[in-house]
Formats: structure tokens, C-alpha cells, sequence
């Protein structure tokens, strides 16, 4: 199989896709298999079968046995997400005792959940929905991880840190992938968008709730808000980072960093396929 390629080289997916491997492991990927130029695969322009994919895949490499949450909420593709947790594990280096702060954690739950199985760190996810973290719950509870992650409500849509941290709260990082668009109407446009591209009606393969798609400002004024909020209680955490899709707004949050007395700002690239993106970190 071709490699995937910018995978980080700890990325069990980075050789691509073992199908015999799924279906033994999550039999229900069989009915969705496809054959597409003489390889296995799926028809990724299908939200049911990129689901039941991303299940396979947890399942598979990871043995996460439960993991059901609602169409409505975001699907997060498994090779990209690890990459995160690969990466943030290189910057936190030999730390013993790892707690990660996951923003905006969502029904999926999902990098408490590699976070633990790759590297048995331990999380405190937080989120906006209270239907997303009661998802998120149950997947923790059903695959045995209820005493390695604890889950916040954040109650103000327009603080990221701020009322969601405790006095006593000291994390080896924090991470984040944030929303994307301005606003509701924005996000549907993409929908829209890619949903032609695609052809067929795969409108769910790109749902999501508003807090999970948007904010207001969109990313630039998400992470201006992120970077500034972390400034105000600087030692919450060793390390803050986040995920970056517009190349422009790392520069914007450089040059904002530098006026808040950061000490150390990095950028680690990310690429699987042709997406490219990035990590932002910075520390106090």
C-alpha cells in the first residue's frame, strides 16, 4: 500500500489501510468495503460508511470497542487526529505525569480517547454542548476510561479558558481544534460546497452542531482569544497548542504572542494526503 503521505512515523495508519485487518476486528466495515482500482476501500463521500470506517479503524488499532454519538455531531477522521497526539507528544518530551486540557472535546470525545490508548496520559475535556459531553460520557464509561478523563462544562461560548479553569489546575499541555467558520451561514456554504464536490447527498458527512462548526470571528478570533486567555493565567499550563487550517492567522497570532510576553512560540506542520495544516504552540 502507498504511504500515507506528512503522517507522523508513529501513525499506525501511515502505510495506509489493512481491510482484512478492519473486517476481522469490525465486521461491519464489510458491507461497506469497495473495490477501486483493484485496492479495498470505502466510499468516502458516504457519511454511514466514513462512520462506520472511523469505527473500524478504533477499534482495530486502538480497541476501542464503544464509540456512538449522534450524525448531527462531527465525525473526526482517526489518522489525522492521532497525528495530534503523536506531535504533542514529541513537544512534551519525557514528562511522567501527563494531563491534557482538551477545548472543545465533542460528542466524539476523541483525543481523550487516543490520548490515553497511545500514551495513557490522562485529560480534562471541556465543551460547550451538554449533549456532546453527555455522549462523551458514555463513550468514556463504556470503554473502562472513566478515572482517566474528567469532563467540564463551559457555560460562556465566548471564553475558551476563562471560566473553565480551577485555581489549582496545572496541565502538561493544552490542545485544540477550533471552528473554523464565522458563522452558521458560512459553515452551510461550505457544506453546500462540498457536498457538490463530492456528488452524492453527503451533507452528514460534514454535520455538525454550531458550537463544533463556528464562532464568531471565526478561527482568527478564536485563537487571538485562546492565546490571550492563556496569558491571563500563564502557568495553568506548560504548554499551549492548537490546531491551525489558515496559514495566514499563524502569523497574526505570532505577532500577538510576541506583544504578551510568550516565551517560546512554535509551529509544527501537519499534512496527511494533500490537507496540509498546522500545530501552533506557545508557552509562557
Amino acid at each position: 500500500m502507498a504511504a500515507k503521505k506528512g503522517l507522523h512515523k508513529k501513525n499506525k495508519h501511515k502505510n495506509g489501510y489493512d481491510f482484512k485487518l478492519l473486517k476481522e476486528k469490525y465486521p461491519k466495515i464489510t458491507e461497506f468495503v469497495i473495490e477501486k482500482f483493484d485496492k479495498e476501500t470505502i466510499d468516502f463521500s458516504d457519511p454511514v460508511a466514513v462512520k462506520e470506517f472511523n469505527k473500524a479503524l478504533l477499534a482495530a488499532h486502538y480497541n476501542i470497542k464503544e464509540w456512538n454519538f449522534s450524525d448531527d455531531n462531527l465525525c473526526p477522521p482517526i489518522p489525522g487526529r492521532v497525528d495530534y497526539i503523536h506531535h504533542l507528544a514529541d513537544l512534551i518530551g519525557d514528562e511522567k505525569e501527563v494531563t491534557v486540557l482538551d477545548i472543545g472535546t465533542g460528542a466524539s470525545c476523541i483525543y481523550p480517547l487516543l490520548g490515553i490508548v497511545e500514551y495513557n496520559w490522562n485529560f480534562v475535556a471541556t465543551d460547550i454542548d451538554l449533549d456532546s459531553l453527555d455522549y462523551a460520557q458514555d463513550i468514556i464509561d463504556d470503554n473502562g476510561f472513566t478515572d482517566k478523563v474528567e469532563l467540564r462544562q463551559q457555560f460562556k461560548e465566548e471564553h475558551i479558558l476563562k471560566e473553565i479553569l480551577n485555581d489549582d489546575d496545572s496541565f502538561t499541555a493544552t490542545m485544540c481544534n477550533p471552528p473554523f467558520y464565522k458563522s452558521a451561514e458560512e459553515a452551510r456554504g461550505a457544506n453546500r460546497r462540498k457536498s457538490r464536490n463530492l456528488g452524492n447527498n453527503a451533507v452528514r458527512n460534514f454535520a455538525g452542531n454550531s458550537n463544533e462548526l463556528w464562532y464568531v470571528g471565526g478561527e482568527k478570533a478564536f485563537l487571538h482569544t485562546y492565546l490571550y486567555e492563556s496569558s491571563l493565567s500563564p502557568k495553568a499550563s506548560k504548554w499551549f497548542t492548537s490546531l491551525v487550517s489558515k496559514k495566514e492567522n499563524v502569523e497574526s497570532l505570532q505577532a500577538s504572542a510576541k506583544k504578551l510576553k510568550v516565551l517560546e512560540f512554535k509551529v509544527i506542520p501537519m499534512s496527511q494526503g494533500n490537507k496540509v495544516t498546522r500545530i501552533v504552540c506557545w508557552r509562557f
